[in-house]
């Protein structure tokens, strides 16, 4: 519908941000745009792909909010759009803001007692269990 907003009136992306990350050229643009913003000539020159296919991968990221462009005389310029990146950091922040918090609970209510976490974690040192029966006396 037209009367939808979309990324080039500065509404919502139409476009699946994590399904534009999920192509390896995509990723590769972002990173090459990362440095600098550069128009699409550039960015083909780096790529493997050809530059219509660049010119498709930018355009599903421009839908997906992760790019803009701007006109400079004949030539369109390309830049990494923050509001769409930021969509994505906001995300994956909160899936594993859930996660930690649901480790921390878990690791707090697991009735381990007081001063049993340095003999059966990864930081047990010289004192602590070899390879052999488990205890710490190999062949004993």
């Amino acid at each position: 519908m037209s009367s939808e907003a979309g990324p080039a009136d500065g509404g919502m992306p139409y476009g699946d941000p994590f399904e534009a990350l999920g192509d390896p050229n995509r990723r590769e643009i972002l990173r090459l745009l990362s440095g600098s913003d550069k128009p699409v000539q550039e960015i083909a020159a780096a790529m493997p792909i050809s530059r219509p296919a660049v010119s498709r991968h930018l355009r599903l990221l421009k839908d997906a909010g992760m790019v803009a462009e701007r006109a400079q005389g004949t030539r369109r310029i390309y830049h990494l759009q923050e509001q769409g990146l930021r969509a994505v950091q906001a995300y994956l922040e909160g899936v594993w803001g859930q996660a930690a918090a649901r480790f921390r609970l878990m690791a707090e209510n697991t009735g381990l007692p007081s001063g049993a976490h340095g003999a059966t974690g990864s930081a047990a040192g010289a004192d602590g269990p070899t390879a052999g029966d488990g205890h710490g006396t190999a062949g004993r």
